[in-house]
């Protein structure tokens, strides 16, 4: 993985900078915070220095996992929950023209079109554990590619080809297999539940897969009638009886319910899951697959849909508190070392958050009515990622009274916030059960 010491040296005080508090993370405040005297170093290690990032990221991806499913067996959690690969991409804004990868595009990270670059991530994600991400690759536009001149000057690799974001959807689950990771599903949005070569690639590997597809999406009935999702819906699901209420799993506020119905394909196998919004009626569609010999019910679906989100919250972790947006690397192998790094620290935490999980959580039983009083002692909830960053942000001391006080205030603060939510949504929850 390292050629020699020194860059596995470099890499371990990268990680200590990207697990600090220093505000920003670049080749300045990193050497700053690791006590070098320039720079040189850490553009080195992101540039210059021998070592394989693709084979530091399957050491990084196999302690996630391995580290999740141990805290899954000593919680006892592991068994009847759902292992679920999640793909999805973010953005980060850059200036200029001179960075791997950068062109004007919808950002979501920005909520608009603006100069940046994208990256394809996976993210393992283990049914009330944790989740950590485990796999990217970056996306190249494929003018970057055919212009060699502007190729040489951006770092890109000379066997590098354009790939779609599907395609990279398939070179990443293709990796996550290879080291032996097969979720019970995969789910992502439109953008990889509309790339035909990746449903494709599911199939062929007998693996399950539950993604979002656009309401024009088109599916074959069981009478041979080909109809839109936005038409299928219309035709087969006009009675309320079709639709049964379900929650899509808990959040920090409580059940997340929607209305579900699903509609039978030509394919015993193949099903459209549809969710629908309790309050404003918006429809989201999921095209589903489960193999032969798999357990294959319409609860198993709505529970792997609703366990996509994680990967967002990766995504907020890995940003706010490891610096995935802030490297200002410009060259294509300094961007994904940078990345790697940067996971290596938010695995690090994951695990120890699941590991910690039941011993940390001290939050006050759940209210069973609308009118119930609060508890005069909330407790606390977990220790989350980022409060473990702040916990272990400098590794050469242990963490001041101050610190430590901090942390355990806002997490009784949030419990007590939790409570309160949660109270306040019974009432609606309670009539929602009611009618389901």
């Amino acid at each position: 993985m390292f050629s020699a010491d020194r860059p596995f040296v470099q890499a371990r005080k990268y990680v200590r900078a990207v697990m600090s508090e220093i505000p920003k993370r670049n080749g300045w405040t990193v050497a700053e915070h690791v006590g070098d005297r320039t720079p040189d170093k850490t553009q080195r290690l992101l540039n210059r220095a021998r070592w394989d990032e693709a084979a530091a990221m399957a050491e990084i991806r196999r302690f996630a996992v391995s580290g999740l499913e141990e805290a899954a067996r000593k919680s006892g959690r592991r068994r009847g929950k759902l292992v679920i690969g999640a793909l999805d991409e973010t953005g980060q804004q850059k200036k200029g023209e001179a960075t791997a990868g950068v062109k004007r595009q919808h950002m979501g990270c920005a909520g608009r079109v603006e100069n940046g670059i994208n990256m394809v991530h996976l993210s393992y994600v283990r049914e009330g554990t944790g989740h950590a991400l485990i796999g990217f690759r970056q996306w190249i536009p494929e003018g970057h590619l055919t212009d060699p001149v502007r190729a040489l000057r951006m770092g890109l690799p000379a066997d590098l080809t354009f790939r779609t974001k599907g395609q990279l959807a398939i070179d990443i689950c293709t990796t996550a297999t290879t080291d032996g990771i097969r979720p019970d599903f995969y789910c992502g949005d439109e953008v990889y539940g509309n790339c035909t070569e990746l449903r494709e690639h599911f199939e062929a590997d007998e693996q399950a897969y539950v993604l979002r597809v656009q309401k024009n999406f088109r599916i074959t009935l069981p009478s041979g009638t080909v109809l839109s999702c936005e038409q299928a819906t219309k035709t087969l699901l006009k009675h309320k009886r079709r639709w049964e209420i379900r929650s899509a799993g808990k959040g920090s506020k409580g059940d997340r319910w929607y209305a579900w119905a699903w509609i039978a394909t030509a394919s015993q196998r193949h099903y459209l899951l549809i969710r629908k919004h309790l309050r404003t009626g918006e429809l989201a569609f999921h095209y589903c697959f489960v193999p032969e010999g798999q357990l294959l019910t319409k609860t198993r679906l709505i529970r792997a849909a609703g366990l996509r989100w994680p990967v967002e919250e990766g995504f907020e972790f890995g940003k706010d508190s490891f610096g995935l947006d802030q490297s200002q690397a410009r060259l294509y192998t300094a961007i994904a070392r940078h990345t790697v790094l940067v996971c290596a620290a938010l695995a690090v935490c994951a695990v120890t958050a699941a590991l910690l999980r039941d011993r940390t959580n001290s939050q006050a039983s759940e209210p069973a009515h609308p009118d119930q009083p609060p508890p005069a002692d909330p407790g606390m909830i977990p220790l989350t990622i980022p409060e473990i960053k702040h916990l272990t942000a400098d590794t050469t001391r242990r963490p001041s009274e101050n610190t430590a006080h901090w942390v355990n205030w806002r997490r009784k603060h949030q419990a007590r916030s939790r409570w309160h939510h949660k109270r306040t949504r019974l009432a609606r929850d309670t009539k929602i059960t009611q009618v389901s």
